[in-house]
């Protein structure tokens, strides 16, 4: 056991001189504490040592599985017990309405009607651990004074308690959980029992009795015909773990409910071929009474097997929220979040139509909808403000979700929509907050009057929280997705110059992996009658390479301007690249083109060789002479070559995002590039360089950027 400071001092026994203690301090602690407040189920948390964790050291009413994803919690985590010893308060959840709004992750597994309480067990300079102890639905939504009272005056025994242990040297380990036990009375309650036994044997109706771990204890033979086996094969099992036709997470979900709750519970279920069952479960805290019949009024409306389509027994089941939990963190932009709620949640919760709104400078934005036949009737909303008292709005603005069971409903609170009809009769407008600050709201809509139960509400407002955490994510990327690409547009030819002598085409896709911006760069320049075409690419494709891309092309357009000759051009912006001090490095092809004279001369700075497609269609790699890499060596020189281009001649230059990709030999690409080419080269210019791209392998799969420079020289009239 370790005890952590508020942040003045820490203290903590030494390990060596530590002794167990003698009696399950933790357990009779919590025991006498859900005894005073009436509570049913209960856990005491430790810090573990030398970490910010809350470990489960006993639980007491419940089988610990209904808490396992929260045996080890971190104190920075959205759950209860960790904010009451983070803040050192009280944490009152009266509800599953309120436990979806602010902790749906406990929501989403555990959808059911109870409350709960979370205190931190800590003296003024030390931290122990924390408690929490639930109650059952019927619980008022309030604590009352005297159970704040109780609660907070045994957890500080408790922490008094700890810390004399600790000073003591007496080590607090975990202890063996408190399930309810059945009490025995003696020999007169043993001839009782019996008779009891007895008494359920000749019931015309089947009994089952349950532990809390929902194993069968008792089943009368009435029981055992209903469901179709032995007594022998039911004892000591979980139904829907022994029988096949209730292995369904709905059938486990009722149990956990009830528990919960403490609330009695019904299910009907199919018995093949065509016998239905109904199932009512009596709690208590020592476990449940289930009584099985013939649900003969189901029997009569179904005498054959559930046809396709029939609606669940339950709005979501766990395992659909889940499922859903795991597809929304696969979204990406804002429209995939729209796309899958419109595909997966809206049909789980029967919904016909959605709308999913964000506000921007005040007022409010629709990100986007589905199933509205007339879209201009959403629309209409896009550019209102957030002050306007719509449901929408409202929603946003305050975290509250709404219900509207009708039309008539939704038009008393909000008469403008006597105004704007949408179509549909219902509506659930769900608030999307996702680290605490609104991001949006889903509006859920319905074609039919619609009543929203507490249970529905419930489990539609852990819904919520799941998008709105989808949704978070997919705004943070479509905005870091429209800065990198408005930054590569800005750094890039917003179009080629028209030359005479030449045509060209270019093209530029981002990595497929990453920021999607990169240090590919391509420019053509008019100078002194000539032309001058550049190919480069900066070593990354984040923001840094794209700045250091950007003043490297506005480098060479200057010496091109000035009239420096290509290696001249070259020896310049290398040693730029240098002073500059970035530790990047980058390749570079530089070209002055001389069309009226049918020449070209390049200079290559460790950058892939250029294509030439002669007129008469054969196709030749460039392998010129060259340099290294900008920005290695600034005594490097750049020696250049001249190239005859011939009118009708084609150039390609591209940067090795064209032709690189894993599994693929470097020779082979360029060879198949230079095929493509030569079979295409007589295409209009933007048509072929859409057709190299499209029948690239590097270029669908990208790990690189890709940038493609086309050239062709005309005769001049």
């Amino acid at each position: 056991m370790v005890g952590v400071s508020d942040g003045q001092r820490s203290v903590q026994a030494p390990v060596a001189a530590r002794t167990r203690v003698g009696r399950p301090l933790l357990s009779l602690a919590l025991a006498s504490m859900m005894d005073e407040v009436h509570a049913h189920s209960g856990a005491v948390y430790l810090l573990a040592p030398g970490e910010p964790v809350l470990e489960m050291a006993v639980m007491a009413g419940l089988p610990r599985a209904f808490a396992a994803p929260w045996e080890r919690v971190g104190l920075s985590a959205p759950i209860p017990v960790a904010d009451a010893l983070r803040e050192r308060r009280l944490v009152w959840v009266g509800g599953e309405e309120q436990m979806a709004r602010s902790y749906p992750r406990i929501s989403v597994v555990l959808p059911y009607h109870f409350s709960l309480a979370a205190l931190p067990v800590a003296t003024e300079s030390t931290a122990y651990g924390a408690v929490f102890v639930t109650w059952p639905g019927a619980h008022p939504p309030e604590l009352s004074d005297r159970e704040r009272e109780h609660l907070t005056a045994a957890c500080g025994r408790l922490a008094l308690r700890l810390e004399r242990a600790m000073n003591d040297s007496r080590l607090v380990l975990q202890e063996p959980d408190l399930l309810g036990v059945p009490a025995v009375g003696g020999a007169a309650g043993s001839l009782g029992s019996v008779e009891a036994a007895r008494m359920v044997s000749r019931l015309p109706y089947g009994l089952c009795s349950l532990d809390l771990h929902g194993r069968v204890s008792f089943a009368n033979a009435a029981a055992a015909e209903l469901i179709g086996l032995p007594v022998s094969s039911l004892l000591g099992t979980q139904l829907w773990a022994s029988v096949p036709w209730l292995n369904d997470p709905v059938y486990e979900d009722r149990y956990r409910g009830a528990l919960l709750s403490q609330q009695t519970t019904s299910f009907v279920a199919l018995r093949p071929p065509g016998d239905w069952l109904s199932f009512r479960l009596y709690p208590s805290t020592s476990g449940l009474s289930v009584r099985v019949t013939r649900a003969r009024a189901v029997a009569e409306m179904h005498r054959a097997a559930p046809q396709p389509g029939d609606a669940p027994s339950r709005l979501v089941t766990i395992s659909q929220v889940l499922t859903l939990a795991g597809a929304l963190t696969e979204a990406v932009g804002v429209q995939d979040v729209v796309q899958l709620v419109a595909d997966e949640i809206a049909p789980a919760v029967g919904s016909q139509a959605l709308v999913m709104l964000g506000s921007r400078a005040g007022r409010l934005h629709v990100l986007g909808h589905r199933g509205y036949p007339d879209p201009h009737v959403v629309e209409r909303f896009d550019g209102l403000p957030l002050a306007e008292p719509t449901p929408g709005t409202h929603a946003l603005n305050t975290g509250v979700p709404a219900f509207f069971d009708s039309q008539e409903q939704l038009e008393r609170l909000y008469p403008s929509r006597h105004a704007t009809p949408d179509g549909f009769a219902a509506w659930a407008y769900l608030p999307l907050v996702a680290s605490g600050r609104p991001v949006g709201t889903c509006v859920l809509a319905y074609a039919e009057p619609h009543a929203f139960p507490a249970d529905e509400r419930a489990v539609l407002t852990s819904l919520g929280g799941l998008i709105a955490q989808a949704l978070e994510r997919a705004l943070l990327y479509d905005a870091k997705h429209q800065l990198a690409h408005g930054l590569q547009a800005a750094l890039l030819p917003h179009s080629l110059p028209l030359l005479p002598g030449l045509e060209a085409a270019a093209r530029y896709l981002p990595a497929t992996h990453g920021m999607e911006i990169g240090g590919d760069f391509y420019d053509l320049v008019p100078s002194q009658g000539v032309a001058a075409a550049v190919i480069g690419d900066v070593q990354g494709h984040n923001v840094t390479a794209a700045g250091l891309m950007g003043q490297i092309r506005t480098a060479v357009r200057a010496y091109t301007t000035v009239g420096q000759a290509p290696e001249e051009v070259m020896r310049s912006t290398n040693r730029l690249l240098i002073d500059l001090g970035a530790d990047l490095f980058a390749s570079c092809l530089y070209l002055r083109l001389d069309p009226a004279r049918g020449r070209a001369v390049m200079a290559r700075a460790g950058h892939p060789p250029p294509l030439l497609r002669r007129p008469d269609g054969r196709v030749r790699v460039l392998d010129l002479a060259g340099g290294p890499l900008l920005g290695i060596d600034g005594s490097a020189v750049y020696p250049t070559t001249e190239v005859d281009l011939a009118p009708g001649s084609v150039l390609a230059l591209y940067t090795d995002g064209l032709i690189e990709s894993p599994g693929m030999d470097i020779e082979d690409a360029l060879a198949g590039l230079g095929e493509r080419l030569a079979e295409a080269g007589e295409l209009p210019m933007d048509e072929l360089a859409d057709h190299l791209l499209r029948h690239s392998p590097a270029a669908q799969d990208r790990l690189d950027d890709v940038a493609m420079l086309l050239l062709r020289a005309r005769a001049q009239t």
